[in-house]
């Protein structure tokens, strides 16, 4: 899942969401750095992207993204996953609150936090990523800026007209697929 997902995820613990907001970018056991609820967050993190990336919906619906951008359709899905997300869970004043609220939470501790992550946290903020994963316009920015990023992935990849094409199917299978990722990260949350 993306960031959407993940600050929802943290279930209204601010140190929680802050380590499942930078754990990308946080290598190896280098988490024992971070104050206790950091380390949660980021051990959920990563229990959240291991489910993820393990569930047959999520792989099932990756099929549709591939003929664009192989075999990193999943990075790809995990946006389009929060698109849904903030038209499933989230009014449209309901989505600005949490997104600045997010934004704030993690302005507090960006001095504990890698360097790269503040780089990428900067644009997050200023191009309120977040609250654009609601609208289709936001998605397309997100996906084709990630095209453009990505090593590995070719120039032009057409990763948005699948998102446009695949629309109501990918909608289905996140509808399929929130509830359980949900349950689990809830049930993961007090480890």
């Amino acid at each position: 899942m993306n960031y959407l997902a993940h600050a929802y995820l943290s279930f209204g613990s601010d140190v929680v969401l802050v380590g499942n907001m930078v754990s990308d970018f946080v290598k190896g056991k280098s988490l024992e750095a971070y104050p206790v609820g950091i380390q949660k967050g980021i051990r959920l993190h990563r229990r959240i992207d291991d489910f993820t990336d393990a569930h047959p919906v999520f792989k099932e619906a990756r099929q549709l993204l591939a003929p664009a951008v192989g075999r990193y359709s999943g990075a790809f899905l995990d946006i389009i996953f929060d698109h849904f997300l903030a038209t499933d869970r989230f009014t449209t004043d309901g989505l600005a609150a949490f997104s600045q609220h997010v934004y704030s939470v993690i302005r507090k501790e960006e001095t504990l936090l890698p360097p790269a992550f503040v780089q990428m946290f900067n644009y997050m903020v200023r191009q309120d990523w977040l609250y654009h994963y609601a609208t289709r316009e936001g998605i397309r920015r997100s996906l084709e800026g990630m095209v453009r990023r990505a090593k590995y992935v070719p120039a032009g990849a057409p990763i948005y007209a699948l998102f446009e094409r695949h629309y109501e199917a990918l909608g289905d299978s996140y509808r399929k697929f929130f509830p359980e990722l949900e349950a689990y990260a809830r049930e993961h949350f007090a480890l």
